[in-house]
């Protein structure tokens, strides 16, 4: 997956980084050549000079090929225009930076998907959002071992099954499961219906196998 950060600051490339962990190709778009230079010799990544709202410079980037992008500067205008240009181009996900929160509406009415004020913008929370689309939350604890996702069942291969025949495995257990009624503690009896809302606690870096677990219609091992 391809991935169009803007701004190559401390944000744009610790997000960098972090999606260049998780396998995906980025390009950081930046128009201080200092901070061009600082990224082109601490990331694997394209680093393109320049403004993200020149059409030229979005397109030197590839932009029609790329499937997200990201505003991370700290300028809200830059931002917020570069974004609305990013949309021209049928980009699949567009996630801004907003630094001012009265900002944001006008931000969400042009029909940016994520918009991050800054007391959620760490690089981590913004790597969830392109790493975990499907996921509907998700919190990390034990300096950062484990994970607890919230996700639907959707996968055939676990609808009809006892909590006991997919539940605990190494890396994977379901803690909790959402009724109508509330929140409902799994016995190892209950069976799994298709579309239930479900909390799994996984270990770090076992998201994946997760998803394709519970969500995965394709035909999948149910082991994790």
């Amino acid at each position: 997956m391809y991935v169009i950060i803007l701004g190559g600051g401390r944000v744009g490339l610790s997000l960098a980084n972090l999606l260049i962990n998780d396998g995906y190709d980025i390009t950081i778009i930046e128009n201080n050549e200092k901070l061009c230079n600082n990224a082109a010799m601490e990331l694997d990544a394209m680093i393109i000079c320049g403004s993200g709202t020149d059409t030229k410079t979005l397109e030197e980037a590839n932009i029609d090929e790329a499937d997200i992008f990201v505003a991370t500067t700290g300028n809200d205008e830059a931002n917020l225009l570069s974004c609305i240009l990013a949309k021209e181009y049928d980009e699949k996900k567009i996630i801004a930076r907003v630094s001012n929160p009265d900002h944001e509406e006008a931000f969400k009415k042009v029909g940016i998907d994520e918009v991050i004020s800054p007391e959620r913008t760490a690089a981590g929370f913004v790597e969830k959002l392109i790493t975990r689309p499907n996921v509907a939350d998700l919190v990390s604890f034990g300096e950062g071992s484990a994970e607890i996702l919230d996700m639907n069942i959707l996968n055939d291969k676990v609808v009809g099954k006892k909590v006991e025949e997919v539940s605990p495995t190494k890396d994977c257990i379901i803690i909790a499961i959402y009724t109508k009624d509330g929140l409902e503690i799994p016995q190892p009896g209950r069976v799994l219906a298709r579309g239930e809302k479900i909390s799994i606690l996984v270990k770090r870096g076992c998201f994946k196998k997760a998803e394709k677990k519970f969500m995965d219609n394709k035909k999948s091992a149910l082991s994790l």
